[in-house]
């Protein structure tokens, strides 16, 4: 008969196995390219973040790193598929505030990103802007403010679908601000664009990155930025807290999240190997283009983070909208 003993040396001698069975493939990883699966389609912020971090993330490791866009279900789609991968390191989302938000959002979810999905690198973050159709008459946040209470239910924003970060940054305004403006979901980012320069629609919340580009040529203008100060790439953008709504700071955010099994040793050499990707030269100066600021937290910060987002965006979504089945 076996006894107590002999279980607890098998168990021993097991878990001791684990750990230099882990330790050994965090010293050899990688062997063969990695996956960062961007859950959206190509073009927008996300995928453009993913792809800076892609290329100079496979310089680090000796491997490429290949992007693969799986979209739908407000990033759902992609997100469970990485939950759903094996814990060996190969398999890499690019997440963003919708990995904050869907868990509130969605009735039925396919994962749950807190159990699911382990923090690794939040790379960085870019404030929204409040940009506006030329066709609106307000030059400044007042001036849309005083026009949208003279005129409750003229005006309208658009997002790229009921919960994401533009549709939910729209809801606090009006939230804060005390104004009715419609809201109109369209299937992504970029289709609300051309309906804003167009002038189909009055107002949009965007990330920096878009917005800057869109300012600068002219086609809308910025309102306010969604941060504590000026965002250097629109200087002369005053930000909502300088024109009275101080709580009002909304930033789209990029990390990178790994399936909830992998090792700790892969793990943290992950993380060493993202943040010395994104302080490279090359990724520093096309971060500078489009504007985003590189933050480089690890796993215990990301965590942090993130759930404190989790938790201020379910307040919003409780308040504003109904949720998905």
């Amino acid at each position: 008969m076996t006894t107590r003993r002999e279980v607890l040396m098998g168990t021993a001698a097991l878990l001791a196995a684990f750990g230099v069975g882990t330790a050994h493939a965090a010293d050899t990883y990688p062997t063969r390219p990695l996956t960062m699966v961007v859950p959206y389609a190509p073009g927008g912020g996300v995928d453009t973040v993913g792809r800076i971090v892609a290329k100079t993330l496979g310089d680090q490791l000796g491997q490429n790193v290949v992007v693969e866009n799986k979209a739908g279900a407000g990033s759902n789609t992609g997100s469970n598929f990485v939950a759903r991968s094996a814990g060996d390191g190969y398999t890499l989302l690019m997440a963003s505030p919708a990995t904050a938000v869907n868990v509130s959002l969605y009735k039925h979810m396919p994962f749950d990103p807190a159990r699911d999905l382990r923090p690794v690198t939040l790379v960085g973050k870019v404030p929204s802007v409040m940009i506006v159709s030329n066709d609106v008459p307000a030059k400044t946040l007042h001036e849309f403010i005083d026009l949208a209470r003279k005129e409750p239910g003229k005006f309208s924003f658009g997002s790229g679908g009921i919960g994401t970060s533009e549709h939910l940054a729209g809801e606090m305004l009006k939230s804060v601000a005390g104004i009715d403006i419609m809201h109109v979901p369209y299937r992504g980012g970029s289709t609300v664009i051309i309906d804003l320069v167009s002038g189909r629609v009055s107002a949009m919340f965007t990330n920096q990155i878009t917005a800057a580009s869109l300012v600068n040529e002219g086609k809308v203008r910025a309102l306010a930025v969604a941060d504590d100060k000026r965002s250097p790439a629109l200087p002369d953008v005053p930000t909502f807290a300088e024109q009275g709504y101080p709580d009002y700071r909304v930033s789209v955010w990029w990390g990178v999240m790994v399936p909830a099994t992998t090792p700790d040793a892969l793990v943290a050499k992950l993380d060493g190997a993202i943040r010395a990707a994104i302080a490279t030269p090359e990724a520093g100066q096309r971060f500078t283009q489009t504007g985003v600021q590189v933050l480089g937290k690890g796993p215990e910060e990301f965590g942090a983070f993130l759930a404190d987002e989790t938790s201020r965006w379910a307040k919003i979504v409780k308040a504003s909208t109904e949720q998905i089945e």
